[in-house]
């Protein structure tokens, strides 16, 4: 792997780097950008994606023919870190998730026609979208063989019925990606589907209250009773649910590494700039050993995160699915995250912890990530199996 970033995806860091620092760490500081779930205000984001939008930052994993910027995974991971360097900065550049799963998903399995209805909205900007997978026990979670939620085949419709929650996105999301149960086979017995907010035989029982702060649409408990969907808005074939599923997540979890890395350094950079200035009995505190091992561990972790995530976009580029390197990085990066953060709250002391800076935010965001798309505990499960299997090959250079 050549660690040198393309020229393209140099360009395009730092144009994003220069976006964040000019017009997102501002918008920060004011109480006025925020909503009610402490995420970026809806007037003072579509002001943002005009600029965004203007500027060609937009959409930068999808492929230009579809309206978006094209980028390779190795230079989407640049740039997803450097946006992310604020807290408002992947949805403002619409890379955020769902939504950027959801268009890259599409991007690679859904007809010409499903593309043009129901693709391009979401990579203009005129919609947002969601995926609709996760079930209450004793429903699928990270077991998608577990999935209660059933489509049975009427003619040309499927009749949906079930229960999904912590749909994310789902309250301000037009276009859905179902995952439902078809048939009974242990590999093909989940498929795919799409529908529209509009629709009727669903409902949003409720917005599940979390940790926060939340993404936009929060995290919803969606109800389907006997919906009706065409076989037309069927994603790939009859079965190919769990493919889908698949094609999409590892992607998907890649990219929330790559958010997550700038979210650390962000909280260093924070922790940085306190202990340079602060004093204690006489002598700052960057200058004191213990300060310095707390920076230089975090450091280093980061660093091991970014490597992590870089090896594996790079594997994704070639064309592998890359499945034990983006497990790896989900699971180093998601401890990275956490323990980035709480470095920082610890060295700024009772100033972190307030919301005199937004670590604390980011704190209460971190805990997610060993929870999100596969929790911590079955990355190691999966990695346990392929080291099993391949022995002393799991760590080949091929």
């Amino acid at each position: 792997m050549d660690f040198t970033l393309s020229t393209r995806g140099e360009t395009f860091r730092s144009r994003i780097q220069d976006f964040v620092e000019q017009e997102l760490l501002p918008l920060e500081e004011q109480a006025s950008s925020y909503d009610e779930h402490e995420n970026i205000s809806e007037d003072m984001l579509q002001a943002m994606r005009q600029k965004a939008k203007a500027q060609g930052l937009w959409s930068l994993q999808t492929p230009c023919e579809l309206g978006g910027q094209g980028l390779s995974t190795v230079e989407m991971a640049a740039c997803y870190e450097a946006m992310n360097r604020s807290i408002f900065g992947p949805v403002v550049f619409n890379s955020a998730a769902p939504d950027d799963g959801n268009m890259m998903v599409l991007s690679k399995v859904a007809t010409e026609a499903q593309k043009e209805r129901w693709l391009k909205p979401i990579v203009n900007g005129d919609v947002r979208s969601s995926f609709v997978m996760t079930e209450p026990a004793p429903g699928s979670g990270s077991d998608p063989s577990m999935m209660l939620t059933n489509a049975v085949r009427k003619g040309n419709d499927w009749v949906v019925n079930g229960v999904k929650h912590f749909i994310t996105g789902a309250g301000v999301a037009s276009h859905f990606i179902l995952i439902a149960r078809t048939s009974d086979d242990t590999r093909k017995g989940l498929s795919a589907f799409l529908f529209h907010k509009d629709d009727p035989g669903w409902e949003i029982v409720r917005r599940i209250p979390i940790m926060g702060p939340e993404e936009h649409g929060g995290h919803c408990e969606l109800r389907f009773t006997d919906m009706v969907i065409p076989d037309e808005n069927r994603l790939m074939e009859v079965g190919d649910g769990l493919k889908l599923t698949q094609i999409r997540l590892g992607p998907a979890r890649l990219t929330h590494c790559m958010r997550w890395l700038g979210l650390a350094k962000r909280s260093l950079e924070i922790a940085s700039a306190y202990v340079s200035e602060r004093e204690s009995f006489g002598i700052k505190l960057a200058d004191r050993e213990g300060v310095q091992w707390m920076l230089g561990e975090a450091a280093m972790n980061i660093q091991v995160g970014r490597l992590l995530t870089m090896h594996a976009a790079w594997k994704l580029d070639q064309g592998d699915f890359a499945r034990k390197e983006v497990s790896m990085a989900k699971v180093a990066v998601s401890n990275t995250l956490q323990q980035a953060v709480d470095t920082a709250i610890q060295l700024c002391g009772a100033r972190g912890y307030s919301k005199d800076t937004r670590l604390e935010w980011i704190y209460r965001y971190a805990r997610q990530a060993r929870l999100v798309d596969g929790a911590s505990e079955v990355h190691k499960m999966v990695l346990s199996k392929n080291l099993l299997k391949e022995g002393g090959d799991f760590w080949s250079w091929g």
